[in-house]
């Protein structure tokens, strides 16, 4: 009598910590019928466990990939071995609402998930358990820290005044487009641009003026220039676009359209109307390039070549 007394109460305390330990605990059969729903699930997904009591979990959960869920418990069921889900990989696969005041900002709880074989006293696994866990304030705080760490990324390799490249981030990447090109040989044109007179713009109307022209010139560019584009300031008034998979006529082209587009630009700054224009040079990767230095000391020339010229036009490397 006093053996089923002790077995009673170690059911009873057993059951008690199934019902409120903080992760859900599911036991499913092999027909993917719930045959345990504790007390988490309960709270999370709003179905009691007398309702889910021999119900396909598949029914009650539509929204399941049920393809690569059912291959999951399958592979527990027939190797006995332990099968997971991590968030990073896939962020619930109940879907339930996140309900924690410090990780408000997620709309779901994201879950980890641990399914593992019951093996009856036959050796034979009738039933699988699956273990899930509120993993919401790591993968909140990780994706928060992520963004941050983009933040910081891009700030660091963008140029304040413009919001351009700035010149360290777009010699990187004129260092790794030399070196597409020295394998692939694909089509990539360089073009290096100045504001014409831009001396006289600070001198007749000062810094913030001329400031102001620089972030219109900017605005200019990003305006012509295609996502693919790798736009950037090189200094002072100094501009630099990588144009992707472009050749000589190909760049020529796009210059003469930045070219016109600032020419009928007109800068308004505290009243003064401010009118400005710019003198482009152009090299197209070739066989004679031997560095990245050498293709900007190039492009360089072709603009020396547009200033000898008369300004406001652009020129192609000899």
């Amino acid at each position: 009598m006093m053996n089923n007394i002790e077995q009673l109460r170690e059911f009873h305390w057993m059951m008690d910590i199934l019902q409120n330990i903080d992760v859900g605990l599911v036991v499913l059969n092999q027909n993917n019928e719930v045959q345990l729903w504790n007390s988490f699930m309960e709270n999370h997904s709003g179905l009691m466990a007398s309702s889910t009591r021999n119900q396909n979990l598949f029914e009650l959960f539509p929204e399941i990939e049920k393809d690569w869920f059912q291959h999951k418990l399958e592979s527990v069921f027939q190797s006995k071995i332990r099968a997971f889900s991590i968030w990073e990989q896939r962020p619930y696969i109940f879907k339930f609402k996140n309900y924690r005041p410090i990780t408000g900002v997620a709309e779901f709880m994201y879950q980890n998930i641990s399914i593992f074989p019951i093996v009856s006293t036959t050796g034979k696994v009738e039933n699988v358990c699956i273990i899930v866990y509120d993993v919401t304030d790591i993968a909140t705080n990780r994706n928060a820290l992520s963004s941050a760490n983009e933040q910081l990324e891009k700030l660091s390799r963008t140029d304040r005044l413009t919001g351009l490249n700035n010149r360290g981030y777009w010699q990187e990447r004129q260092e790794t487009e030399f070196a597409h090109y020295q394998r692939y040989k694909k089509d990539t044109s360089l073009v290096i641009f100045d504001i014409d007179h831009f001396k006289n713009i600070n001198d007749t109307h000062g810094h913030q003026a001329g400031d102001e022209v620089i972030r219109q010139c900017a605005a200019a560019l990003k305006m012509c220039a295609r996502d693919v584009d790798i736009c950037g300031r090189y200094g002072g008034e100094e501009f630099v676009v990588l144009l992707s998979q472009a050749n000589e006529e190909q760049a020529k082209i796009f210059s003469e359209r930045l070219r016109k587009y600032i020419e009928e630009l007109t800068v308004n700054y505290q009243g003064i109307e401010i009118k400005f224009t710019v003198s482009l040079g152009i090299c197209a990767l070739s066989e004679g390039i031997e560095t990245p230095q050498h293709w900007l000391e190039k492009s360089d020339q072709a603009l020396y070549k547009s200033k000898q010229g008369g300004r406001n036009m652009t020129s192609i490397a000899q």
